[in-house]
């Protein structure tokens, strides 16, 4: 997201935010309105269009009525449809996201190859699987790995653990998303040249610190490989997910040339007054 008044007077001003401001700071967006809205409207892919810089990518999830609701059934106009109204931004797309239902099992593989095989050569495409069967490291995993290999698409990497490292404790944002998430093994690959992380953090900055140590290599390296990785970053209510991006972009950035991030523009105008 990048619509959340829960940031202004730190990421935006106090009168101020949205897509030009966030833009500024952060290279990503992980677009979930796509997933609960549909295709938006054409005003508002030009509005997007217009408020993005060329190096910014939007990372939007297909819609929920194709991958939950129909389960990839008989979706090909209306997948086709979806890409024409994102038209407008075909060369600031990261990978669209591919969730699909956590019953969606390695019976219905054959669905998600027929998408995979008109998926578009030019846009990059992740798949986030939450059956059980696909984190077993048996025959259904094997073949949902292969399939991607195939195709060139990335497998989503859903690391919950530092969400689920403790109890709630009685913290409302953090009970809600311990019964959203899926609490699912981590299973560290990339089967494409996108390789996309969706960290879940928690409150503790010391818990989020510890769980990101690892991935500091491994995100090097895929750089170090000539791939793309895409690090989209979370907090249980996502009050605190621009501070956390900006703590592990840090940390990341002591081992790799990164390019530093923009100043919070909200912190900068509190500093002039």
């Amino acid at each position: 997201m990048w619509a959340n008044p829960e940031w202004r007077g730190t990421l935006y001003p106090p009168h101020g935010g949205g897509l030009e401001e966030y833009a500024r700071v952060f290279t990503t967006v992980e677009g979930n309105t796509t997933f609960y809205s549909g295709a938006p409207r054409a005003e508002t892919v030009a509005a997007w269009a217009r408020q993005a810089p060329a190096d910014f990518r939007f990372c939007f999830k297909l819609p929920a009525a194709l991958t939950h609701e129909r389960r990839l059934v008989g979706v090909e106009a209306a997948f086709d449809a979806f890409l024409d109204a994102l038209a407008p931004l075909h060369d600031r797309l990261g990978p669209l996201m591919v969730q699909l239902p956590r019953d969606f099992g390695a019976e219905e593989l054959p669905r998600l190859e027929a998408l995979l095989a008109r998926w578009p050569a030019g846009i990059p495409c992740a798949v986030e699987v939450r059956h059980s069967e696909f984190f077993h490291k048996g025959a259904a995993e094997t073949a949902l790995n292969r399939l991607l290999i195939t195709h060139g698409a990335d497998r989503v990497m859903l690391d919950v653990r530092p969400l689920f490292s403790t109890p709630p404790g009685g913290h409302p944002g953090l009970l809600q998303a311990q019964r959203e998430k899926p609490r699912r093994p981590l299973h560290v690959l990339s089967t494409a040249g996108c390789p996309l992380v969706r960290f879940i953090g928690h409150l503790d900055p010391a818990i989020n610190e510890r769980y990101f140590a690892p991935w500091i290599e491994r995100l090097g390296l895929w750089i170090n490989q000539g791939k793309t990785p895409f690090l989209l970053v979370h907090t249980p209510d996502n009050r605190q997910a621009p501070e956390l991006a900006r703590r592990l972009h840090a940390r990341l950035a002591e081992h790799c040339s990164l390019p530093p991030l923009a100043a919070f523009p909200g912190e900068d105008q509190a500093r002039l007054f």
